[in-house]
């Protein structure tokens, strides 16, 4: 999978997921325990995508950087 994928994908999770607890403290939107957790759930959801994703962009850019310099050496 893409890094820049998983990126995007854990911003828009982690944004929908503080987006509906404001949206309950402010009175829009009826507070509920699934919807609580469901919240809880996609912050999570999120972060863990948002940590894999930038793990994997930097693993690919550090690879990419040592398979330039191997050859410019000998």
């Amino acid at each position: 999978m893409n890094p820049r994928s998983l990126l995007l994908g854990g911003a828009l999770l982690v944004l929908v997921g503080w987006a509906l607890p404001f949206l309950m403290v402010v009175g829009v939107i009826g507070p509920g325990f699934g919807l609580s957790f469901l919240s809880y759930a996609l912050l999570l959801a999120g972060m863990m995508m948002g940590l894999v994703g930038s793990l994997m962009y930097v693993h690919r850019r550090r690879r990419a950087a040592e398979e330039g310099s191997t050859g410019e050496g000998e």
